[in-house]
């Protein structure tokens, strides 16, 4: 589905999400698989674990494999229950848009009047 104008806002590709339910199975196992690292950190974080060495470094590998499967979930998420859009937005101004005017294209003569370059130098919005 798409519009068939330009203007802002106007849809150009709309792709529907596929919605598969090995994703939402696999979506709700690795959340599972998440509570079960949280709990494990939690639980050794109020234990102590992270005042030795080794239980530091399990503490931090346990926070590891947290963020990968969130990140996991998410991508998943992603791919498989949000569609594709594609919208017209509005076109920033670009540097050239707001410091040049059509008559200064070619540029300036160097030398003019010394002071007012030192003012562009030192306040690059000056307006002319």
């Amino acid at each position: 589905m798409s519009s068939t104008g330009s203007t802002y806002g106007d849809i150009h590709r709309y792709e529907p999400a596929r919605e598969s339910t090995a994703a939402a199975i696999a979506i709700v196992l690795l959340t599972v698989v998440e509570v079960v690292f949280v709990f494990m950190f939690t639980y050794g974080l109020v234990n102590g674990w992270g005042l030795s060495d080794t239980g530091n470094m399990f503490l931090g590998g346990i926070l590891a494999v947290i963020f990968i499967d969130l990140a996991f979930i998410l991508a998943l998420y992603r791919k498989e229950f949000l569609p594709d859009v594609v919208i017209v937005k509005k076109r920033r101004r670009k540097w050239e848009d707001l410091y040049i005017r059509g008559d200064d294209v070619d540029g300036e003569t160097l030398g003019g009047d010394a002071w007012e370059q030192v003012k562009r130098a030192v306040y690059p919005y000056y307006k002319r």
